[in-house]
């Protein structure tokens, strides 16, 4: 595969795997804008492998924290590491099972137009700018409940449309509950890890049962890149909520949707 196809392709999604902007909207209009064939699951396995490894690298004291958690709770001593950990478990349910479900049916498919893609990448970026304006910034990952991992898992289901976003749809939940911007990202990257996870697993199935199990140089560099890129849009992002609002994000939602959308409709 040409160089240049594989670092677009690589960075598109590096950058926009955990900004609140849709990766599958920016991925979508490559193969149009391009004319470029569809890159294949081996390359959409790398870059899946790239971007987790960015997201476990930045949130590594996280993690340490709820696997200590989990072993200490293990001896009878409940604590917020554990909490945490539990918290993510209970918010990842309802998208594992809703994506098994249209794996099963063979329905995974059944909104990637860019039709769909266009309107949702509106409609939620406007969810985003709603729930920023109106929810308050008055809770931290320590005040997380039950109710609230559950009510986030939710609504990360409509991350399936595509155009939704994923890390989207999490932060409006999260600012709907009254979490501070930074805060409300943070766990959206937490859920990140399991989501990508489980998305890279039923991808590999795939790929093992096609038999073309062939990785190469090609594979390494989409897997470096996404890496490199993903990190540097997770620092930044999170730099950036720390001191304002996801204005900028909601803004450039708007635009490209109706770049979407002027596509589909001119």
């Amino acid at each position: 595969m040409p160089l240049m196809h594989l670092v677009v392709l690589a960075v598109v999604q590096g950058i926009t795997e955990f900004l609140p902007i849709s990766s599958s909207a920016h991925l979508a209009l490559v193969p149009h804008v391009t004319g470029w064939q569809d890159q294949g699951q081996t390359l959409d396995i790398a870059v899946h492998v790239g971007t987790l490894v960015a997201v476990l690298a930045w949130a590594w004291r996280d993690i340490w924290r709820m696997l200590s958690g989990i072993a200490r709770a293990l001896g009878g001593r409940r604590n917020d590491g554990a909490d945490l950990a539990y918290y993510v478990i209970v918010a990842s349910i309802p998208v594992v099972l809703a994506g098994l479900g249209l794996k099963l049916a063979d329905a995974t498919d059944i909104f990637r137009n860019l039709e769909v893609i266009g309107w949702a990448t509106v409609g939620f970026g406007l969810l985003l700018w709603g729930a920023d304006a109106v929810g308050m910034t008055i809770r931290r990952l320590d005040h997380m409940s039950t109710g609230s991992a559950i009510l986030i898992g939710l609504i990360q289901v409509t991350a399936l449309i595509p155009g939704a976003s994923r890390s989207g749809v999490t932060m409006t939940a999260g600012r709907l509950l009254g979490f501070e911007r930074a805060e409300a990202a943070r766990f959206s990257l937490l859920l990140g890890i399991p989501a990508i996870a489980g998305a890279g697993v039923l991808e590999g199935m795939d790929l093992w049962q096609s038999g073309n199990l062939a990785l190469g140089i090609d594979a390494a560099i989409a897997a470096g890149l996404a890496f490199v890129s993903a990190l540097l849009a997770i620092a930044l992002m999170m730099s950036w909520l720390r001191r304002a609002s996801f204005l900028p994000f909601v803004l450039y939602r708007l635009a490209l949707g109706g770049l979407i959308l002027w596509w589909v409709y001119a």
